[in-house]
């Protein structure tokens, strides 16, 4: 391969930078751009730091830095590779890279280092993609899954289940190729058997997609109900600011408001919506119409009521006395829901939850007072990421959208095959099936990946990775 160089720090000012080099001829490149101050050096004893002068393509001084040579195949690419540790000054970076060019160095495309490392087997492809998840994580739990693919748990977990298939591959082509030969016969029942076995643990893989989803990209929250039921309160106290405009006139609320925060560790856009009513107004009308867009497009919706109206026609009836909750409640569908009970400081509620909320999980906030906020942001975490099929497996295994693709591709030919096995189709036709499935848990992990596949990973990374 031919050595690559880039800047593997962000664009701009800064204490220090990094230019990385990485190929056959790395190491004569980096002797050829640095003057070692120590007279004892020599030549660059491995995965040590040494200090000197960065010299530019005139020979003359650049910069004071530090550099490293680290030989493969025991570094990130399983190459040969160097970095220099420079001052983070937009020009003594920038000249860095086009000495390491001039010497002949190419300008690494995007992604190329951790490409490299998946194509010289240092990483499988859900570890390369793990890299560029970490960098983008927004929470510490995003964090959390990322590097637990990192260390390859996914990937494990997945050939574990490809080398079931592969061998129930192997007997079905035993079966199919001499069948009439005095050979042990893989039975139906035990094929159907074996192939449940596989239908579980990819179930279970999966079962993790939509926290890891919510903790990569962050949860849409809706606030919803009637208009002065304190949403746009509710909202200026869950950011800990004033971001929406407060007043006692109806409708002070036209548009939808999103905020980007994070809630309990979980990253939430956080959206305020016009108060749900009918109205003959045009501008209000656009504005109810946008929350109704919203209320479909959510994650979660709070929907929040005004207790110290709602406590005269009493929390204990057996209907939802609020026609804009009301409303809400039938545009949510199957989106998880948090009644909350707002202007608590006010009035509280004789019985509580209300008896028309059977189902939903309900809090008694104050959104003047901050009181119960706390809990309020827990219940939001538990609702959005849930306890059923939705939530993270014990373990933090998560795969990512590219991963669950190919998850649910193998899981439908899987179920498929089961299906065909017991209707007693023949052996030859199922292993068509069987073979599909064992590719696309190959996907997973990039075995034989097509190119397209592997380069619109790659081309999500940063240049210098």
């Amino acid at each position: 391969m031919s050595t690559i160089a880039a800047i593997a720090t962000p664009p701009g000012a800064g204490g220090i930078a990094i230019v990385r080099m990485c190929g056959p001829q790395a190491k004569e490149m980096l002797a050829r751009m640095f003057l070692p101050f120590s007279p004892h050096f020599e030549n660059f004893r491995p995965w040590m730091l040494y200090r000197g002068r960065i010299l530019d393509s005139d020979r003359e001084a650049l910069d004071d830095a530090l550099a490293v040579f680290m030989p493969g195949p025991h570094t990130y690419t399983g190459e040969d590779m160097t970095e220099i540790h420079c001052h983070g000054g937009p020009f003594i970076v920038r000249t860095v890279l086009e000495n390491a060019l001039r010497l002949g160095a190419r300008l690494a495309e995007r992604g190329e280092f951790s490409r490299r490392a998946f194509l010289n087997g240092r990483m499988e492809l859900s570890q390369a993609e793990a890299v560029a998840e970490m960098i983008a994580a927004p929470s510490r739990e995003a964090l959390r899954y990322s590097l637990n693919r990192l260390e390859g748990l996914l990937g494990r977990r997945t050939l574990v289940l490809r080398e079931k298939l592969d061998a129930l591959r192997a007997q079905v082509c035993l079966a199919v190729d001499f069948p009439e030969e005095d050979v042990e016969c893989l039975a139906p029942q035990a094929f159907a058997l074996a192939v449940d076995d596989v239908i579980v643990g990819v179930r279970r893989l999966l079962a993790g997609q939509k926290r890891a989803r919510l903790m990569q990209h962050g949860a849409l929250v809706v606030l919803a109900g009637a208009v002065n039921a304190g949403k746009s309160s509710l909202l200026n106290a869950l950011l800990g600011r004033t971001r929406a405009l407060v007043t006692e006139f109806p409708g002070t609320t036209r548009d939808f408001l999103e905020e980007m925060c994070e809630i309990d560790g979980l990253p939430v856009c956080l959206t305020d919506t016009a108060g749900l009513r009918a109205t003959a107004e045009p501008v209000e009308s656009l504005g109810v119409a946008a929350s109704h867009q919203k209320l479909r497009e959510a994650d979660a919706i709070v929907l929040v009521l005004d207790g110290a109206r709602l406590h005269e026609q009493g929390a204990a009836a057996p209907t939802c006395p609020d026609p804009a909750a009301v409303e809400a409640l039938a545009l949510a569908g199957e989106t998880p829901v948090l009644v909350v009970w707002n202007k608590s400081d006010i009035c509280m509620p004789k019985v509580f939850p209300p008896r028309w909320s059977a189902g939903f999980p309900c809090r008694a906030v104050s959104a003047l007072s901050g009181e119960h906020l706390d809990e309020l942001a827990r219940d939001l975490r538990t609702l959005v990421l849930g306890d059923g099929a939705g939530s993270a497996t014990p373990d933090g295994i998560a795969p990512n959208v590219r991963q669950a693709g190919a998850l649910n591709e193998a899981l439908v030919e899987l179920q498929a095959l089961k299906t065909d096995i017991l209707a007693g189709q023949p052996y030859d036709c199922c292993a068509v099936r069987l073979d599909t499935a064992a590719t696309r848990l190959g996907d997973v992990t990039g075995v034989a990946s097509p190119a397209e596949v592997l380069n619109r990973v790659f081309s999500q990374f940063c240049i210098g990775k």
